[in-house]
């Protein structure tokens, strides 16, 4: 691993138990649900708006990345984030969308 690369697990790596405890929180499946949104764009982690302070987002970006639920990559003036759409379909398909579905049907209607 080259330096300033961060560490993700291998697609055979993954384990459905640290997926859904990733998911578990609701600010982490509010970010999953957005990128899913756009699954072939990178965002900047600085831009998800999450009602959390500096640390608590970056142990959310840890978790989800360890999880292997995303791929960052740093690029010195960021944090850059992609949903692994591809790599967890493969290894669990249409978990992460079932999620994604069933939390959204879980809010309050207005």
């Amino acid at each position: 691993m080259a330096a300033g690369e961060l560490a993700h697990p291998r697609v055979e790596e993954l384990d459905v138990g640290a997926v859904l405890l990733a998911l578990a929180d609701a600010n982490r499946r509010r970010v999953v649900a957005e990128l899913a949104a756009r699954p072939d764009e990178e965002r900047l982690c600085a831009s998800f708006d999450l009602p959390v302070g500096k640390s608590s987002r970056t142990r959310h970006w840890r978790v989800l990345r360890e999880a292997g639920l995303v791929y960052q990559r740093d690029a010195g003036n960021g944090l850059y984030m992609r949903l692994r759409k591809e790599d967890l379909d493969r290894r669990f398909p249409g978990l992460v969308q079932a999620v994604i579905a069933a939390d959204q049907r879980s809010l309050p209607m207005s």
